[in-house]
């Protein structure tokens, strides 16, 4: 009789998972298409079919007329300006939860702000950014950089103060300076914490992107929906919302596997 390992069931449990999703995937477009090209639930101009959509994404990735590859070059410039956002509200959110977790002060003060603008839709924010930045690439950072920073921050705020005080204490007693403690215990303590944060940040990002583009007038994915809606091109507007979906699920499951990885390595999750 074969014994199976803890591995094995986990790694027998993704490929079910993953088993699933391809057939729950395969359902979806079959009913689909039952809508729109068996039983015409609307017209295609409301409701485009499966093969609509996919020639929006054949020329909008491979199309060589003049108004072909628009998609290509929208997800370039949607990419290039969350990845650079991201990055900016990462370092900027690492420096500022730090600061409130090692000073009360500004953790009562500024980290309440915090905690209340981060209920604040992120749409909210956008006339904001283009009255007081103009209706340029400035504000879609704006608010990139600002949906990014204000979980980074509480986040890491939140790790290093969840460090058990036994640590601190350990540190401490071993000689460690202040500095040290929060280089060398502090924070490698409070890394897994620390990631999951940075996942929410993205998805955060990556959302406020698409707002901001819907509304100013750069090219990106978020823009790309704004022109689909005012040609009442619909397939645009779908082919465009499953890119949205395929990209922010993508670098969603990249920091999620990050994140697994640490946790194992931490002692948090079992091995696979």
């Amino acid at each position: 009789m074969t014994t199976l390992t803890p591995a094995k069931v986990l790694r027998r449990s993704r490929n079910m998972t993953f088993v699933w999703q391809i057939l729950g995937l395969l359902l979806i477009v079959g009913v689909w298409w039952l809508c729109t090209d068996v039983f015409k639930v609307k017209p295609q101009y409301v409701f485009p079919s499966p093969k609509d959509v996919w020639e929006e994404f054949y020329y909008g990735f491979w199309g060589s007329g003049p108004q072909d590859g628009k998609l290509l070059l929208s997800v370039g410039n949607s990419l290039r300006r969350v990845a650079l956002g991201y990055v900016i509200a990462v370092g900027l959110g690492g420096i500022m939860g730090l600061l409130m977790s090692l000073w009360r002060p500004l953790r009562e003060t500024f980290g309440a702000y915090l905690q209340g603008l981060q209920s604040v839709p992120s749409i909210a924010f956008v006339p904001f950014a283009i009255l007081f930045l103009g209706l340029n690439e400035r504000a879609v950072f704006f608010v990139v950089i600002l949906e990014g920073f204000i979980p980074v921050a509480l986040a890491v705020s939140g790790a290093v103060l969840n460090v058990p005080p036994a640590w601190r204490t350990a540190g401490r007693t071993l000689g460690a300076t202040h500095f040290g403690l929060v280089t060398r215990v502090l924070l490698p303590a409070a890394v897994p914490n620390i990631v999951t944060g940075l996942r929410t940040a993205w998805s955060f990002s990556w959302r406020a992107l698409i707002g901001a583009e819907l509304l100013t007038s750069n090219l990106g994915l978020g823009r790309l929906l704004e022109i689909g809606r005012n040609t009442s091109n619909m397939a645009l507007v779908m082919a465009t919302i499953i890119i949205v979906g395929v990209i922010g699920a993508l670098f969603d499951l990249l920091i999620r596997t990050l994140e697994s990885r640490i946790r194992r390595d931490y002692g948090l999750e079992a091995g696979s």
